[in-house]
């Protein structure tokens, strides 16, 4: 290899260097943009949907009314711990009855749906 052959030879190493140099580009990670974005994609619990589970537990426990019977739903013992769950709720937040029964009654039938399969087992 000639002189003019080694020289042509480290121009065109140095030109392919930069270019894997440009093409690799890094990317800089925020870390506190990252859990800022972990932190805001949990899910939200909605005011008193805690209270509501505990209202409906303590329903079943002092009136010994089971939300399920015979791997059955039992509606209207569900319904009855709704609106007493209710009634609870609307005291404490001030929310429409609308409001109120709603939550209790989704949390009245997740502890029914949760009883049943916890039954099943």
């Amino acid at each position: 290899m000639t002189y003019i052959d080694r020289r042509y030879y480290r121009q065109e190493k140095h030109k392919t260097n930069q270019n894997l140099e440009l093409e690799m580009s890094h990317r800089s990670i925020s870390w506190n943009a990252l859990s800022r974005s972990l932190y805001n994609s949990r899910p939200v619990i909605a005011a008193g949907t805690l209270s509501a589970k505990a209202r409906i537990a303590g329903f079943v426990r002092i009136n010994r009314r089971h939300l399920v019977v015979a791997d059955q739903y039992d509606r209207s013992a569900i319904m009855a711990a709704a609106a007493f769950a209710a009634r609870g709720h609307r005291e404490r937040f001030g929310c429409s009855w609308a409001e109120a029964l709603s939550l209790c009654l989704r949390a009245a039938w997740n502890a029914a749906k949760v009883t049943r399969a916890l039954s099943a087992q």
